[in-house]
């Protein structure tokens, strides 16, 4: 679990060493909001700099006012130029939670999600979506959701949210932290951002060249000794590192398969599994593939 908060121009001037020096590790800081860049957030710049320099890896939001899908193209380019030439570790996140959206249903929340995040993937950055956790359980289609990095604000003792997985939780409006005066909002990360922007070379970040490419045969393996995660996030770090997720996660299914016979195939060998119709009932009740055990046992036969 990674500590975080997020800031704009409400907090005012920021004294990012003593927050850095409270535990905090990541700020997401609102870059604008609307479809111009002269809303961009008036302490953006200050703070993007001095987060920086305080060490403290830093994402960014833009609070929505789409009105239509395209309006939230306008608003994903006024995003971009505000934040061009900089370095994100954490997602760029589009900001929902206008009523007025809300009001037009899922189906334009949807579209508007995907106008923007879209644009910006279309353009190297790592989106993500920012909602809170009644409205994206009820106006957001999971599909949708589950398309894009998930910051969950819900102000309670544990998040609720279980439609997708979420890589950041805000959990209250009301947290203080040594270096703001006053509010700031409060969050908990889940998922190592840094790692996966840099090596997939989004937000600004060069991907690194990699000397010698994996096989998808050495990467199963590694899946199967849990060195890659699990769910979004494998998918997400296989990705980012420039392999096919799909290819090794089926060459991970085949090498699982694989050792589940052999281990059967094994415990037939010792005996376990009876022999003749009763061997192959047997196996059969329990699910297993007799004609393939069967020939796994015979190879393994040939080899003693």
């Amino acid at each position: 679990m990674i500590k975080g908060i997020d800031v704009s121009s409400w907090q005012g001037v920021v004294d990012y060493r003593k927050v850095k020096a409270s535990g905090v590790d990541f700020v997401i800081i609102r870059a604008g909001f609307g479809r111009e860049t002269s809303q961009k957030d008036n302490c953006f710049e200050q703070n993007y700099k001095n987060a920086k320099a305080a060490g403290l890896d830093v994402g960014a939001y833009w609070y929505s006012y789409a009105d239509s899908a395209e309006d939230a193209v306008r608003e994903a380019k006024a995003c971009m130029e505000v934040i061009k030439g900089k370095k994100f570790e954490y997602p760029i996140y589009f900001d929902l939670e206008e009523q007025s959206q809300f009001a037009k249903g899922k189906a334009f929340c949807d579209s508007v999600i995907k106008a923007f995040c879209g644009e910006l993937e279309k353009n190297g950055y790592l989106a993500g979506l920012y909602c809170s956790t009644y409205y994206l359980n009820n106006f957001v289609s999971n599909n949708v959701a589950g398309k894009y990095p998930l910051w969950v604000a819900q102000y309670n003792y544990r998040c609720t949210y279980t439609a997708d997985k979420y890589g950041i939780w805000q959990y209250s409006d009301e947290g203080r932290v040594n270096g703001i005066s006053g509010n700031v909002d409060m969050n908990y990360g889940y998922t190592d951002y840094p790692t996966i922007i840099k090596n997939g070379g989004y937000n600004g970040y060069k991907k690194p060249v990699t000397a010698e490419k994996k096989t998808v045969t050495q990467l199963a393996k590694e899946v199967i000794e849990g060195k890659w995660s699990n769910g979004d996030e494998r998918r997400q770090k296989l990705t980012a590192a420039g392999y096919n997720y799909s290819a090794v996660q089926k060459k991970v299914n085949e090498l699982c398969e694989k050792m589940k016979i052999d281990k059967i195939a094994h415990e037939v060998i010792q005996g376990k599994w009876g022999n003749g119709e009763e061997r192959q009932q047997k196996l059969t009740d329990a699910g297993y593939d007799y004609d393939k055990v069967q020939a796994r046992v015979n190879e393994l036969m040939k080899k003693q």
